[in-house]
This record gives structure tokens, C-alpha cells and sequence, in this order.
């Protein structure tokens, strides 16, 4: 059984986002042979008097997922860049399509976009209809026209003249640009209910789900594959949590006991979140250093 390959969630929200932060933990994701850096997207928090954060989302302003991973992607040369997740119906596809081809054609190529259907807050399922009103879209919406998104963005990859007409959106025949670095860009679907897995199966390269307990989590991947999928799995973790001490040692055993978690589950990937709580850039470097020495990267899971 081999175990997952490793992606780190980039500083993109909390006191100590911001680009020199970025750069730190990109390039010593890189310089220790993991394979990936992601980020996730909130566009606001709530402040209204009916709003209760039952979810534990981060009270942060969350910076923009795509500048964060260009940035990113400018200071390394080979780990993968993802989004986990972007929220897709706040943007129309024509846009969001060429913000994502910019993106992988910036970084020569290594771009996995991780995409959900709006406002997804981890567990238990649910929205932040705050967000739907701010980006002046219906709750309704939600889900909606989503398998359409996908197809009027891959046609917007496609050979020009590009053309889609659909229930949702409309694409009149245009040059389109700039195209994938390669014939396309791989579209992991977030995805937590029974039906949203199962989508992914069936229009997605793979899908991304979170482990906040280890028994949903394998259920989501057994779906997934029940459902003819055969992409990639990312499961996101969270290794930090608020209030909770942490060390590299206490680091590394959490991570080590996660990866064992996900390899029975399945999931080809698992993603560590570190920004829950405040940690310093310089300390994440610490915590990963010392799980790669565990790992005995990178001669390990590098590849």
C-alpha cells in the first residue's frame, strides 16, 4: 500500500497571509519533495446577527485563491499548484475558464483546479447564503447548471472558435484565450453528499473531499469509485486546530497517522492545512521540515 502524495495549504488567510509568507512555505514545500501547494476560497465571513460559525471557518479575510497560487507558482519550478476549492458559479465559465488557463499557462503547466458547486462549508453540508447575495447570485442556484459550467469551460479550452449554448450559459463562436499549457486543465469537483460524489464521477478528473471523520471520508471514496470514477482523490486535513497545542513532533504523528487513514481510504492525495491556527511561516517550515526527515524525503513521496 503506498501512501498518498502531499500537498501543503498555503498561508492564504489569518495574521500571517500575505506574499513573503507565500513564498516561504512554497519554496520549502518545493525544497523538501512534496508534491503540491493549495489553497481553498471563502469569499466573506459573516457579521450579521443570525450568523453562527458551527462550521469553525476561519473569522479571516481569505485572499484570492488564483493571485495566491500565481504567486506561488512564480517563486518554485516544480510542485503543483491547486485549488481546493474555487467556487465555480460565482464566476461565469468564459472567465473563470481563462483565470485558470492564465494560471496553468504561467506555471508551465502545473495547475489542478479544484472546483465546487458555491459556498460549501466543510461539515455538516451547507452554504453561506451571505455569499450567494454579495456575488448576486440566486441560493437557488446552487448546484444548478453546474455540469454545464464545467462543459462551457472545457470548450473555452478548446480549438477556437469556441461556441456553447446551454440552459445557463451562452458562449457566441469567439477567440477564446489563453489555452491550458497542455490540451487541458485536470477539474478535481468538490464534493460531500452522495450525489455531488457521484457527479464527480461522472464529469470530473477526480474529486476533492475533507476528513473531518475518517469514516465519512472512506464512504466518499468508496462512492466515488462505485460511480465509475477513476481519478484522483484529494482528501484536505486539518493538522492544527484552534486552541489545540502543537509541536514538530506532535506534527509529524498526526500527519503520519492521517496518511495511513487516507491510504486504506483510498485517496491518492492528502492536503495538510497548518492555517488554522497562528503559525508562523518560519514554524511551518519547522513542522515540515521534520516530517519530511520522518518520511525520509525526497527520495519519498516525491513524484
Amino acid at each position: 500500500m503506498s501512501l498518498p502524495r502531499i500537498g501543503v495549504s498555503l498561508p492564504h488567510f489569518g495574521p500571517h497571509a500575505g506574499p513573503d509568507a507565500v513564498v516561504t512555505v512554497a519554496r520549502a514545500t518545493e525544497r523538501l519533495g512534496f508534491h503540491a501547494v493549495s489553497v481553498s476560497e471563502r469569499l466573506l465571513m459573516p457579521v450579521g446577527p443570525d450568523w453562527t460559525n458551527d462550521a469553525g471557518l476561519p473569522e479571516s479575510h481569505v485572499w484570492d485563491s488564483l493571485e495566491m497560487l500565481t504567486w506561488a507558482a512564480a517563486h518554485t519550478e516544480r510542485i503543483r499548484v491547486s485549488t481546493g476549492i474555487v467556487n465555480s458559479i460565482f464566476q461565469p465559465p468564459v472567465v473563470l475558464a481563462r483565470r485558470l488557463a492564465t494560471l496553468d499557462r504561467l506555471s508551465r503547466g502545473r495547475l489542478d483546479a479544484g472546483i465546487g458547486q458555491g459556498g460549501g462549508t466543510m461539515e455538516p453540508p451547507r452554504y453561506i447564503p451571505e455569499e450567494f447575495v454579495a456575488a448576486g447570485v440566486p441560493a437557488s442556484r446552487r448546484g444548478a447548471g453546474f455540469a454545464e459550467h464545467v462543459a462551457a469551460m472545457r470548450a473555452c479550452w478548446g480549438p477556437d472558435p469556441v461556441e456553447h449554448h446551454g440552459r445557463f450559459y451562452d458562449i457566441p463562436p469567439s477567440l477564446v484565450g489563453p489555452k491550458p499549457f497542455k490540451s487541458t486543465i485536470p477539474l478535481f469537483i468538490g464534493a460531500l453528499t452522495r450525489h455531488t460524489v457521484e457527479r464527480a464521477a461522472r464529469i470530473g478528473d477526480g474529486f476533492v473531499t475533507v476528513a473531518l471523520d475518517w469514516d465519512e471520508t472512506r464512504t466518499r471514496i468508496r462512492w466515488y469509485r462505485d460511480a465509475g470514477g477513476t481519478g484522483t482523490v484529494v482528501v484536505n486535513t486539518i493538522q492544527a486546530h484552534p486552541g489545540t497545542p502543537i509541536t514538530p513532533a506532535t506534527f509529524t504523528d498526526a500527519v503520519l497517522t492521517d496518511l495511513d487513514r487516507a491510504a486504506k481510504a483510498g485517496a491518492d492525495e492528502m492536503h495538510l492545512t497548518l492555517n488554522l491556527k497562528p503559525i508562523a511561516p518560519d514554524d511551518q517550515v519547522e513542522f515540515l521540515e521534520a516530517l519530511a526527515a520522518e518520511l525520509g524525503l525526497p527520495d519519498g513521496l516525491s513524484r
